[in-house]
């Protein structure tokens, strides 16, 4: 009976909840924890589970930040009603739509029909997308905000791609917490709520920005800039593992260094994607973990928010090229077609590209571009990726490993191009020497030392 017991214990402890915390004034975190979780994205292997947050606020008006992944449906809604009449929600506030923390939106929305949807203009139109059932919403942008009452006022800030176009962060004056989904996050699970133990999470947050954050380094830091502008922040409610309360400014400090770095990187490659289509962005994200772990920088565009002039500058200065194959129909083929032109035209033959399908079913075909690409001289770092099922963790490995393939091979242009710039300087060196010993008379040595 003992060894029952305790098999049913772990059993259950591999998907609870954290429901009842108040972590400020008025405002509580419920917190879906998966223990056992070992892969995120199937691309990235994790040591120590996950967490999917979401949090309340009430001030004289409710706003719900972010849901929780659909495997905890039913445990969530039920923590949900446990602290909060659904019938009192005004607003919920979407962070970005990724389904682990926007899986559970359409099943509030139906406890919930007169909440208010919040989220940045993509972010709404992505939820139409997913929910097919008309909902209230409100556009917000960068400095907009909502009086919830009580002394909260909410301020938006616009943080896209960290790490999907459509982030925007939430600050609560009243609080002074930041919430802001995946950024500053990571995938680390335990009963402990906040950051105290730095030794126990660095690594994990160390990896989950090499991973996710990485390769949007700009965005990083344009997000952080935005973020001096608010007034005090005390407490950073992340979307996956602890808050950041204890270690808060080693931790962010940690983040801008990085991403400059990143940033100050020689080479750069460009990854063009298109998000919630297919597979384009698990695969794209792969691909750029692979590059960013040789040292080369990434900038990754989504090429359904993207406009053409962004497309142009990041392909013209980009050293090597990543295309996730768009759609051909609908309005997003449409603008991903102007995309993919602009591409071609402002392309030289000093880069080099790679290409993937992305498995979205109506995907434009790699071998024509190929094609188009390799008429203006421009060399192929991989192999086309082509995808014709799920991608399974072989796939991601894959995508990696081309991804580091496209790193080395610039970071080999670039050793050569130092060696032959050695050897410039050493003919010169010998050329002065002879030059010198000439008109001293003396015998020429064959070395590049003065005579």
């Amino acid at each position: 009976m003992v060894a029952l017991a305790e098999r049913t214990e772990i059993t259950q402890k591999r998907l609870t909840m954290e429901t009842t915390l108040e972590i400020a004034a008025d405002t509580t975190a419920m917190r879906s924890l998966d223990w056992d979780r070992d892969r995120f994205d199937i691309e990235f292997g994790l040591q120590n589970g996950t967490t999917y947050n979401s949090y309340s606020i009430r001030g004289e008006k409710v706003a719900l930040v972010d849901t929780s992944h659909a495997k905890f449906r039913q445990m969530y809604l039920d923590s949900l009603t446990g602290i909060i009449d659904p019938a009192q929600i005004d607003y919920l506030i979407i962070s970005h739509t990724e389904p682990d923390h926007s899986g559970l939106v359409k099943d509030v929305l139906e406890l919930a029909p007169q909440a208010t949807v919040v989220g940045a203009k993509v972010a709404i139109q992505f939820l139409e997308n997913l929910i097919h059932t008309p909902f209230q919403s409100k556009i917000v942008k960068n400095g907009d905000k909502l009086d919830l009452g009580n002394g909260h006022e909410i301020e938006f800030v616009s943080a896209p791609n960290l790490h999907w176009p459509d982030t925007i962060f939430t600050y609560d004056a009243k609080t002074q917490i930041l919430f802001t989904c995946d950024a500053f996050g990571m995938h680390y699970c335990s009963d402990s709520t906040y950051d105290e133990d730095l030794s126990a999470i660095e690594a994990d947050y160390r990896f989950y920005y090499e991973c996710l954050m990485a390769p949007n380094a700009r965005s990083v830091l344009s997000a952080m800039k935005r973020m001096k502008a608010l007034p005090e922040i005390t407490t950073i409610a992340t979307g996956h593992g602890p808050l950041l309360r204890y270690n808060l400014v080693e931790l962010t400090g940690r983040y801008e260094q990085w991403s400059k770095e990143q940033t100050k990187a020689e080479k750069t490659v460009a990854v063009f994607y298109v998000s919630d289509y297919g597979y384009s962005d698990r695969l794209s994200q792969a691909i750029a973990h692979g590059i960013t772990k040789t040292g080369i920088a990434v900038e990754m565009l989504d090429l359904r928010s993207a406009d053409i002039q962004e497309v142009r500058e990041l392909t013209e200065m980009a050293a090597g090229l990543v295309i996730g194959a768009p759609p051909v129909s609908g309005a997003v083929g449409a603008s991903s077609e102007a995309a993919i032109n602009t591409i071609l035209a402002a392309a030289s033959k000093k880069q080099t590209v790679g290409l993937f399908e992305t498995g979205g079913g109506d995907d434009l075909s790699v071998y024509p571009l190929r094609n188009q690409f390799k008429e203006q001289g421009i060399k192929e770092a991989f192999p086309n990726i082509l995808i014709k099922e799920t991608p399974t963790e072989a796939t991601y490995k894959l995508c990696e490993e081309a991804g580091t393939d496209m790193g080395q091979w610039l970071g080999l242009k670039k050793a050569i191009k130092q060696m032959k710039s050695l050897d410039s300087d050493l003919d010169k060196a010998l050329d002065a020497s002879a030059v010198v010993c000439t008109l001293l008379r003396l015998p020429r040595v064959k070395s590049a030392a003065p005579c």
